[in-house]
């Protein structure tokens, strides 16, 4: 048998350099362990001595994960997420990576002495962000499905569309940027370039949004009724993976883009959550394969050879990207907490940009030293690029404490960021902050405002925000977890904390809001401990359980109902022919030993109600005992005064038929409030 398939040898070194880097650069250096994914890449690769895999097989594993990545951000990011960031998202990408284009441009031409057209390919590979690395720094930190982390992917999202537009006109334009005698491309070639990209990418949006928004759903339906759940996982893979690659095959479309709207469109299918939930292990394993993919790109001789050039070239990245970013954000009138976390996000370059670079050097616009060059500034960036994640904090607060103008910028607001100012002062006392994302969210919102109960709700999610907001509860759209966005629940007030997280993001929740208010009750809701389970108790933290609440709350009503002489529920009755139905009652004395079950008054449905004559039901087994029939027999009042075993009760209530009917079961439910609060 051979043992030296390059697919498995690719992911067996892989994988295995990932999880020995990966845990060394988490434990040994505090570093996120995707800075030691690109070290095994590094080492896995042709540039060091020793094991290497197959670049080539790499990259390809790579790209599966891009597309299962940006499938997952599909499904929770609608039209309407993508449609509000339409108008910073649009012109901040565009205009952003002119300045990219043009500063990285202007230092190769002037400073480096390059040629403009090998100078411009330069600008424009710095220009693009990678995918990946922003969607993982903005899971991370819970950003993503706020309002800032839309404006973020809504911003990659016509980078995409902008950098594809790039990689179909590269071509045509090599001529005029000095590759090959410029007289062979025309205005008017360069003209019907553009209108057919533009028309391919228009025609897959219509398709998805108009067929695919249809057939997509309906189709995962069908699948999940089987249910099957490797049919399921198979679909759900098959659909992100299919439609990416028909995507780039048909409308010249790239596979991270054409994943990205088919897991946009499938959002409108119930089982969307589930997809999302099937497609996670794969999305991390091929993740990780695209980090040591990067890596094994990089010649490390560079930083030997040129240091400058590639610290020059991070500079770019990193500062000019990201002051580019971030004034355009502060001029379109944003927040200052957006502007710091769209320009952080941008500054990184990644699988784009090695498309964009590989091609120029097929056109002679770009040797190997460009490619090593942009690559090892590439890998730089991507390391650092959680640092500057969490130098935020402190950035905010050297600038507002030193300029006017970040202050103003701070106070600026978002959508749901703040409450409403009419807001009654004792609205925002002895209330209770509800946090967090799940499906549970939205109803236990929904029942402690029906309760009376005040309440401010703290979510990430943009859509669970607006769907409060709706209705009329007090939300606020922002990361939990963040100092400022409790404050702005008024913590410091709340009687309640209720977290519907048991992940790690709790733990964060918890220990902000003790640095606010130390001793605010907590409540942490969920259908099992999660992360709780392995977690020392905490002073004043309790952990509800869903599944046991639902039980003690039903269990309450029934023993409720029981003692009112109630009918909860329906009964379902067996009936036969009555012409099959009539049986003689015998008493005691007198009939045989046959089993016998009988209905009582409250049990009855409300078609037989007690002002009928009772029924017995009757299980005979008959003289062969092979067949048991159920037969109902209905007992005159005259019957009715033979059954000597029949038993009234003590007290005898009666009831009209029509006031059965009419009447509504009242039944106090337990507080909702109280049982949460209750130590």
């Amino acid at each position: 048998m051979e043992h030296s398939l390059p697919l498995i040898s690719t992911l067996v070194i892989a994988f295995s350099l990932a999880l020995i880097f990966g845990f060394l650069s988490e434990r040994l250096f505090k570093a996120p362990p995707l800075v030691g994914y690109l070290l095994a890449g590094i080492a896995a690769g042709q540039y060091t001595p020793g094991v290497f895999a197959d670049p080539a097989l790499a990259h390809q594993l790579s790209e599966l994960g891009v597309m299962l990545l940006m499938f997952g951000v599909g499904l929770h990011f609608s039209v309407k997420d993508l449609l509000s960031v339409k108008f910073i998202a649009v012109p901040g990408a565009v205009l952003q990576m002119f300045i990219a284009t043009l500063l990285g441009g202007l230092v190769a031409h002037f400073a480096w002495g390059w040629h403009w057209g090998e100078a411009l390919v330069l600008g424009m590979c710095l220009s693009c962000a990678s995918t990946v690395v922003l969607l993982k720094a903005l899971e991370v930190r819970g950003i993503l499905p706020t309002h800032n982390g839309q404006i973020a992917v809504g911003w990659l999202v016509v980078e995409d569309i902008a950098t594809v537009l790039i990689l179909v006109l590269l071509p045509p334009l090599a001529g005029l940027l000095g590759s090959q005698p410029s007289s062979s491309v025309t205005g008017q070639d360069i003209a019907i370039q553009i209108a057919v990209t533009l028309g391919n990418v228009a025609a897959f949006i219509a398709v998805m949004f108009v067929i695919g928004r249809r057939l997509l759903p309906w189709l995962m339906t069908q699948v999940a009724r089987t249910g099957s759940r490797e049919l399921f996982t198979l679909f759900v893979l098959a659909s992100a993976v299919g439609i990416a690659y028909g995507a780039a095959a048909i409308f010249s479309v790239s596979f991270a883009l054409g994943a990205f709207f088919a897991g946009m469109v499938m959002r409108e299918s119930r089982f969307a959550h589930r997809a999302a939930t099937e497609s996670l292990p794969l999305q991390d394993a091929f993740c990780v394969l695209f980090f040591v993919g990067v890596g094994m790109l990089f010649d490390w001789h560079i930083l030997v050879e040129a240091p400058l050039s590639v610290l020059t070239v991070l500079l770019i990245i990193m500062l000019g990207k990201g002051l580019a970013a971030f004034g355009l954000v502060y001029v379109l009138r944003y927040p200052l907490q957006t502007a710091l976390i769209v320009s952080a996000s941008l500054a990184q370059i990644g699988e784009f940009s090695f498309i964009l670079v590989a091609q120029a050097r097929e056109l002679g616009l770009a040797d190997d030293y460009t490619m090593n060059l942009i690559v090892g500034a590439a890998i730089l960036s991507i390391a650092l690029n959680p640092v500057v994640f969490s130098l935020i904090p402190r950035l905010s607060l050297q600038l507002t404490s030193r300029w006017g103008w970040a202050r103003e910028a701070a106070m600026r607001e978002e959508p749901f960021e703040k409450i409403d100012e009419e807001t009654p002062t004792e609205r925002l006392r002895n209330q209770i902050v509800l946090t967090g994302e799940s499906s549970l969210l939205v109803p236990l919102a929904t029942q402690l405002h029906h309760d009376d109960q005040t309440i401010i709700v703290v979510t990430p999610n943009q859509t669970i925000a607006s769907t409060l907001d709706g209705l009329g509860i007090t939300v606020i759209a922002g990361t939990p977890s963040d100092t400022q966005t409790l404050a702005h629940a008024h913590l410091q007030h709340a009687d309640l904390l209720l977290v519907l997280d048991n992940g790690t993001t709790s733990i964060h929740i918890i220990e902000t809001a003790r640095a606010i208010k130390a001793d605010i009750p907590i409540t942490i809701v969920a259908a099992d401990p999660g992360i709780w389970a392995d977690v020392p108790g905490y002073n004043n933290v309790r952990f509800v359980n869903t599944e046991s609440f639902a039980a003690t709350a039903l269990s309450q009503t029934l023993a409720q109902a029981v003692s009112r002489h109630e009918v909860f529920g329906e009964l379902v009755q067996t009936t036969q022919p009555k012409s099959e139905a009539k049986t003689e009652v015998k008493s005691d004395s007198e009939s045989e030993p046959k089993p016998e079950a009988t209905v009582k008054n409250e049990d009855k449905t409300e078609a037989e109600m007690p002002s009928q004559p009772t029924s017995d039901v009757q299980v005979d087994s008959g003289s062969q005992g092979t067949q048991s029939d159920v037969t109902v027999t209905r007992d005159t009042p005259e019957k009715l005064d033979t059954i000597e075993d029949r038993q009234k009760p003590e007290t005898t209530e009666t009831y009209n038929e029509n006031e059965q009917k009419n009447a509504t079961t009242q039944v106090e439910r337990p507080g909702l409030f109280d049982f949460l609060r209750r130590k």
